[in-house]
């Protein structure tokens, strides 16, 4: 799926950087957090399958998981309100207002709490047949918008890319560098045949991200991860907030530090494994959102 009339281009520009610039290594960050104000970073696409599969399938809205500051639930209560179809949140914990959840509620989604046990459960068999039984003309979309329309919705960005290199003056790239929640983002990319991957995983490695690129790749060829998730997923630390701190003021480019602050600083950490003159493309998949209630650089 294209970018609907709504949407604005996500630009393509070089991330300067001393670190990069003396390692002689070229970066170009994909600013997909531009998209949009609401349904921005890689969301839409993650998005756009399950959406069209909603339409094909005569049903009136969608219901997803996800917690109180969740990017994924954010950009799917938006895309309701503003295309007019029904939401449902199934959200990890106790009521809690946070201002995600404030934008939820503001966008029409109707929000039910599963604790945290409840919530555990998600990957269960059965998990959604009362969901379905109570929403039956819904469609049941996996947390994060994963799943196999979810990776699919990823693959235009090869294209979108392949579009902006001749402003940078490049004639190709040679590797994806991005951050992993599920690994939704990354397999799409791996399917549309582009250069190898890295995905720098910021939830630890019992969260499942293995298992789901295995459901949908099948294979371990194409891309690696990393682990960049600093002991936990929303762990943040001193180290991390300085140096975002210090990229932002040099680069000019917001981040936050759940995913994009992560996957930069382990770019800086893995910056050894490419030779000069190496060009990559660092995706920033968005979640600014979520730093109204996050620890932040100052």
């Amino acid at each position: 799926m294209t970018l609907p009339d709504w949407a604005h281009p996500a630009p393509l520009h070089p991330l300067d950087l001393g670190w990069l610039r003396a390692a002689g290594v070229q970066v170009a960050i994909l600013r997909l957090d531009q998209i949009d104000p609401f349904i921005s970073g890689n969301k839409w696409f993650k998005l756009s399958e399950h959406l069209q599969r909603m339409r094909r399938e005569g049903l009136s809205g969608v219901m997803s998981l996800g917690g109180a500051h969740s990017n994924h639930l954010h950009a799917l209560a938006a895309a309701g309100k503003r295309l007019g179809f029904k939401t449902v949140g199934l959200l990890r914990g106790h009521p809690q207002q946070t201002p995600t959840v404030d934008d939820l509620q503001a966008f029409g989604m109707e929000l039910h709490w599963l604790g945290y046990a409840g919530y555990r459960e998600r990957h269960a068999p059965g998990f959604w047949l009362p969901w379905q039984a109570r929403y039956p003309d819904l469609l049941a979309v996996p947390e994060g918008g994963g799943g196999e329309e979810g990776a699919r919705g990823c693959q235009v960005l090869l294209e979108q890319v392949r579009a902006g290199l001749p402003g940078l003056g490049w004639d190709g790239f040679d590797a994806w560098w991005l951050a992993v929640g599920t690994g939704t983002t990354l397999a799409g990319l791996v399917q549309a045949g582009g250069p190898f991957a890295y995905g720098a995983m910021a939830v630890p490695g019992d969260h499942g991200v293995e298992a789901n690129l295995a459901a949908l790749l099948g294979t371990g060829d194409g891309f690696e991860l990393i682990d960049a998730s600093r002991g936990g997923f929303a762990k943040v630390d001193e180290a991390l907030l300085a140096f975002m701190a210090a990229a932002e003021q040099e680069s000019g480019v917001p981040l936050e530090p759940l995913y994009s602050g992560k996957a930069l600083l382990a770019l800086h950490d893995n910056l050894h494994r490419f030779a000069p003159g190496t060009r990559l493309v660092f995706i920033h998949t968005g979640g600014l959102q979520g730093t109204r209630a996050a620890p932040h650089p100052t």
